[in-house]
């Protein structure tokens, strides 16, 4: 079976019958920084360019109706946090959970669950694309991230909106990682980029991403991260992570992932 590099790096060379037989003599070529890594990220970049150019800012990734919900939303990624203070969370439905939102902004912001769900929202019926290979239909409601970033008030300097989330992704002896993930402030404000708390109708489950979550519809599933708790705005990833801009980017995953 293909491991998840091992994915990205065939479609990244687009010759599926190479993935099948050939993916570990590229090994050591597609390692972070090697030449034909670098190659194919700047491919990766032009990518990003030309959606945003061609296809302009604000178009919209397909949407469907209800009809085309065929199967519950399949879950990706981590489904059940073995974190203490998320299973904390949990155990009193998220009443003390807070969204905080800080970095390069002029105002900081903590938010309960309640204020977001006060917030002005936006439903949407589209299609969640994994690098695995899967998709599936489903209806998400959430507050739009611009109105979000409206409040804070980003700083000139601000790029890149960072989510930081509560599951552990990995444990080793150096410690524990948690998930984040990143986007630009052009796909952040974009109309269908939401902070998701409901899902077909009802709230957001814990296999989802409860209580929130990103939806960000032109890319792929890894850059929606789940259970966030923490928004930052930043003008490079230098000092976070890898500094590469996400937990799988980190591990040679394209930063945009777009669809």
């Amino acid at each position: 079976m293909l491991n998840r590099r091992k994915f990205l790096t065939a479609a990244g060379l687009g010759a599926s019958s190479m993935a099948l037989t050939g993916c570990d003599v590229f090994d050591n070529q597609l390692r972070i920084g090697a030449p034909l890594r670098s190659f194919l990220e700047n491919a990766n970049d032009l990518t990003l360019h030309a959606q945003h150019l061609l296809a302009g800012r604000d178009s919209l990734a397909q949407e469907f109706t209800e009809a085309d919900i065929r199967q519950p939303m399949r879950p990706n990624g981590v489904t059940a946090p073995n974190d203490e203070f998320y299973k904390g969370l949990m155990a009193k439905d998220f009443a003390d959970w807070r969204l905080e939102v800080g970095g390069l902004v002029e105002k900081p912001l903590t938010l309960t669950r309640d204020q977001i769900l006060a917030m002005p929202s936006r439903t949407q019926i589209t299609r969640h694309d994994c690098v695995e290979g899967w998709s599936c239909i489903a209806k998400w409601t959430g507050t739009p991230l611009a109105l979000v970033l409206d409040q804070a008030v980003a700083k000139p300097e601000a790029r890149y909106v960072v989510f930081h989330c509560l599951d552990t992704i990995d444990r080793s002896l150096s410690g524990e990682i948690k998930y984040y993930g990143s986007i630009d402030l052009i796909d952040a404000r974009h109309p269908q980029t939401i902070l998701a708390y409901g899902l077909n109708g009802k709230p957001l489950p814990v296999e989802n991403g409860a209580p929130l979550r990103v939806r960000v519809e032109r890319q792929l599933g890894y850059k929606m991260p789940k259970y966030i708790h923490k928004i930052e705005l930043v003008s490079s990833f230098s000092s976070i992570g890898g500094g590469r801009g996400g937990y799988w980017e980190d591990y040679g995953y394209d930063w945009y992932g777009g669809i």
